[in-house]
């Protein structure tokens, strides 16, 4: 490890730029500063793992979010003056909820929200980091709380008879009925594999060796 810091070009703050990209789909998600505390943590944990200059201290992404980013591969450019963190994220990436820190555009003299990057899998992201929330910390009223306490067979259940409302839209072919079942049946199958410690992160990896 030594010898790989000896290549790197840190800043008089001894930090280097990390930029962070998803793994599969090679946008960028965001991105931080290492140093070479934060770097050996990330190779180790295969967490990544940042210096915030701001609280001037060591920040696993995700620590508090659950929005964990699970590092495959770091890259390192051709001065040796920044990084390319490769890896899957548990959740969005920014604090904002929105799947990557880059989801503005210039537009003229204004900035604008780009919203045709913000797809299915953004919204279900962002629907997922909410159950996720409530998991770690519970609220009065949650329905989401209240499957959890109510455990594994509720949520099959309500898995079930969600699914089945879906096949009675379909084939009354009502398609308000049809986008407002589906959306039920998305959000118990969120609640389902939050349930069993998996995300959508692990059905879309699925999906693309599908494909």
């Amino acid at each position: 490890m030594e010898n790989i810091l000896k290549e790197l070009k840190f800043d008089e703050k001894g930090l280097i730029p990390a930029v962070v990209q998803d793994a599969a789909t090679k946008e960028v998600l965001m991105v931080a500063y290492m140093n070479a505390e934060t770097l050996k943590m990330t190779l180790e944990t295969r967490k990544a793992t940042f210096f915030s200059r701001s609280r001037n201290e060591v920040w696993v992404k995700g620590e508090t979010s659950g929005n964990y980013m699970n590092v495959s591969e770091i890259r390192v450019d051709c001065d040796g003056d920044c990084l390319v963190v490769l890896a899957s994220p548990d959740g969005p990436a920014c604090h904002t909820g929105n799947r990557s820190c880059f989801f503005r555009r210039i537009d003229g003299d204004k900035l604008t929200e780009d919203k045709s990057r913000a797809g299915l899998s953004d919204i279900l992201r962002r629907e997922f980091a909410t159950i996720l929330d409530r998991k770690t910390n519970p609220e009065e009223g949650s329905y989401t709380n209240y499957l959890f306490d109510k455990g594994e067979d509720k949520i099959l259940k309500k898995v079930g008879e969600e699914a089945a409302e879906v096949v009675i839209a379909g084939k009354n072919r009502d398609k308000n009925e049809i986008k407002y079942e589906t959306a039920d049946l998305l959000y118990h199958l969120a609640v389902m594999l939050a349930d069993n410690g998996m995300s959508w992160e692990d059905i879309f990896e699925e999906m693309e060796r599908r494909a």
